[in-house]
């Protein structure tokens, strides 16, 4: 087992096709586990969505799944999307610069913080934070 996820009391993890249906399914049942652990759902739905579609379309190859993972300990839920597209890193939206980035500013907005952690090859994670005493258990 990794180490980083040993450090994580609950754990959700699977592995879907990375179309729409797929991202669609990654809300859904990660939703579902939230509520079943006790926790706040809404703003970590919004983000996981975000990031599944993402992968779904930004980070697709084709015949390559997509993982979610949902992680949390008494501080903190982590989710993670990890993609098959190492080489696209996600980029927030510039007005006048960019016309794609709009939904990662919907993760910027409702999660602690977020990033990118590169690999294993070819893969990349986009993972979100939220801090747990915001909304207690």
């Amino acid at each position: 087992m990794n180490q980083e996820f040993a450090a994580y009391k609950l754990q959700f993890r699977v592995q879907l096709s990375a179309t729409r249906r797929g991202a669609r399914l990654a809300r859904l049942l990660a939703t579902e586990e939230l509520r079943s652990w006790g926790l706040a759902f809404e703003e970590p739905a919004h983000v996981i969505a975000e990031l599944a579609a993402n992968a779904a379309t930004h980070g697709r190859v084709p015949g390559r799944d997509f993982r979610l993972a949902v992680l949390s300990d008494a501080d903190t839920l982590r989710i993670e999307v990890t993609d098959a597209r190492g080489d696209r890193l996600p980029a927030r939206y510039v007005p006048g610069v960019r016309d794609s980035g709009h939904g990662l500013l919907v993760v910027d907005a409702l999660a602690d913080r977020w990033g990118t952690t590169p690999g294993p090859i070819p893969c990349k994670t986009v993972w979100a934070e939220f801090d747990l005493p915001m909304w207690g258990r």
